[in-house]
């Protein structure tokens, strides 16, 4: 019987300024991470996993009637139907 070999083929990356670890574009691209997605990092003992990681609840999504709330303001806005926030803390008297 003969023993079966596993090869993984092993990328570089390093350490920049700040901490920083630049991770190699063929597993970002693999792992589809994008600039500024969350990875999280766990201790193993041959070395560190890491792992792309959601930090959203996948159920919290807008009902139809908040996601239509949400495109009404943004109607408003673009057509400069809107007061800024100190504008209207001015006219409260605050």
């Amino acid at each position: 019987m003969t023993g079966v070999s596993v090869i993984i083929k092993e990328r570089i990356g390093r350490v920049g300024q700040r901490r920083q670890v630049v991770i190699p574009r063929e597993m970002l691209e693999t792992l589809n991470i994008q600039e500024g997605d969350f990875v999280a990092f766990s201790e193993q003992v041959n070395g560190v996993l890491i792992k792309p990681k959601r930090v959203v609840d996948p159920d919290d999504v807008l009902t139809p009637e908040e996601a239509k709330a949400v495109r009404k303001g943004i109607k408003q806005i673009k057509e400069g139907r809107f007061k800024l926030w100190r504008d209207v803390k001015h006219e409260l008297g605050r």
